[in-house]
């Protein structure tokens, strides 16, 4: 099994607690340049749902989907917040309990949901799908959990996600480019949830990064599953690349790719 989705090394290495994920996300807080924001766009599509809307989120995280939206959320809403890393949950329980918001936090593996047939309005997987060993088995058990009317939200990244930083990856030593994530993308996402969910529609995010930090870039590539073995000379020759870059151009220019599926029954 990979160690991309291999449940040991993603619960007790990768993401044993918030730490790598939040350099991550800290780089597109910071550098998008989309002023909407991921967090707001994703948060539009959930307002479709209903009033008194029972959701559940998988691979919650740190919970920031719903940090950085907590005052949008409608009173009536129940979420129930898993993940199948602990260190996840407490992070999770700890970004949002300040907000004032009721949440239930649970551990959960997708691929077996411990709740009735028909228990959801929404089912929310962020970013995540790419990194569950059996998809079907997981996507199988969304369908199950989700009310007839209900709605499956998936969110991936296309293969042109971040290509210049793979560029940069793949001169500094041996990277399989986009192994994170090849396994559930926007190009072969649909044919997968397509199995379960025949209604599908496919929403893309506009947005792209210009990093005026190196440090920050640097701390994402070291924060990644795909540099783990780097030696302390890949990164200094990766860091000496941005840095001639900035120099030359002002910023760094990635390319990003993020979409949104929208699944039914």
């Amino acid at each position: 099994m990979s160690k991309f989705t291999d449940p040991k090394y993603l619960t007790q290495n990768q993401y044993k607690d918030s730490s790598n994920l939040d350099a991550r996300i800290t780089l597109h807080q910071k550098f998008s340049t989309n002023p909407h924001g991921w967090t707001n766009w994703v948060f539009d599509q959930l307002l479709q749902l209903p009033d008194n809307a029972n959701i559940l989120e998988l691979g919650c995280g740190s919970g920031v989907l719903w940090k950085e939206v907590a005052k949008r959320i409608p009173a009536g809403w129940t979420i129930t917040l898993s993940d199948l890393s602990n260190g996840m949950l407490d992070s999770a329980w700890r970004n949002l309990v300040v907000t004032g918001r009721s949440f239930k936090f649970e551990r959960i593996d997708a691929q077996s949901i411990p709740y009735v047939d028909g228990t959801f309005d929404a089912v929310i997987a962020n970013h995540m799908l790419y990194h569950v060993p059996d998809r079907r088995r997981a996507l199988k058990e969304v369908r199950r959990v989700l009310k007839d009317e209900g709605v499956l939200f998936a969110s991936t990244l296309g293969k042109n996600h971040m290509r210049e930083m793979w560029d940069w990856l793949e001169r500094a030593g041996s990277v399989k480019r986009y192994i994170v994530t090849s396994a559930f993308t926007l190009e072969n996402g649909k044919e997968q949830i397509q199995e379960f969910f025949p209604h599908i529609e496919l929403s893309h995010y506009l947005d792209n990064l210009r990093v005026t930090d190196v440090s920050a870039m640097m701390a994402y590539i070291r924060s990644m599953a795909s540099t783990a073995d780097f030696q302390e000379d890949m990164f200094r020759s990766i860091e000496r690349e941005l840095t001639e870059t900035m120099k030359q151009n002002g910023d760094i220019f990635i390319e990003k790719a993020a979409v949104l599926f929208k699944a039914s029954k």
